[in-house]
């Protein structure tokens, strides 16, 4: 009976050892030490293991599976932060700082003069557009349909001949390849606008060719148009 109180009071040989081992063990972890959770046999969370067969690059694995990522563009901070790069150009070269204008002074106001712009424009959003920026410079713009029409406002304006004619370039009912040059036979001194969506390259292209003096794509045509009002809704001096 003695013999066995005295075996459970002192531990065995092998018991300590095993104590021993387990301390240092975990004094040991971390990963300045080959063993533990720090060591380098350990696969860490979040992190692929390395391609033994020959490949190691991300873009190796991107090219195996198929899918390219491509690099991202900074030129966004620039733009946003006003940074003009290192060669004070505001950003990449060939591509052209992105502000907003700054708005032009309103004409004083003339309830008598005349239209000077004209617009062949039915789409309801930019007829509002142009009706309202109009109204905040005091630029009058007549909406038209079709030559008939717009000769008509002419006469009726004692022959004054229009600065600017708009041309939307999707307005069907204007037939803009078949009356712009028509009214650039006639209308000599007068600048032609049109302006399209920004995929319709043949389009713009076409009007180049019957002698539209700018196409734009509709997001610069509203962002110019307060300049392009201003400036050809001025009286002549």
């Amino acid at each position: 009976m003695r013999l066995h109180q005295s075996s459970k009071q002192c531990p065995t040989s092998s018991g300590l050892k095993r104590r021993n081992y387990t301390k240092r063990n975990n004094m040991n972890v971390g990963p300045g030490n080959p063993s533990g959770g720090g060591g380098r046999s350990r696969r860490r969370r979040g992190r692929r293991p390395s391609n033994r067969a020959g490949h190691s690059g991300g873009r190796d694995r991107q090219q195996l599976s198929g899918i390219y990522t491509a690099p991202m563009d900074h030129n966004y901070r620039s733009a946003l932060s006003g940074d003009k790069g290192p060669r004070g150009r505001g950003g990449r070269p060939g591509f052209a700082p992105s502000y907003a204008p700054a708005e032009p002074d309103p004409l004083p106001p003339n309830e008598d003069a005349n239209s000077r712009i004209f617009a062949f424009v039915d789409d309801l959003f930019f007829q509002a557009k142009i009706q309202e920026t109009a109204r905040k410079l005091n630029v009058k713009v007549e909406f038209v349909k079709n030559e008939k029409d717009m000769l008509e406002r002419i006469k009726q304006n004692g022959e004054e001949k229009p600065s600017l004619v708009i041309f939307d370039m999707n307005n069907t009912n204007a037939k803009p390849l078949t009356l712009i040059p028509k009214l650039k036979s006639k209308l000599k001194k007068t600048s032609i606008i049109g302006f399209l969506s920004h995929v319709q390259g043949d389009l713009k292209q076409k009007a180049h060719e019957v002698g539209c003096d700018m196409v734009l794509p509709r997001s610069a045509f509203s962002q110019n148009l307060p300049q392009l009002l201003r400036r050809h809704g001025a009286p002549e001096d």
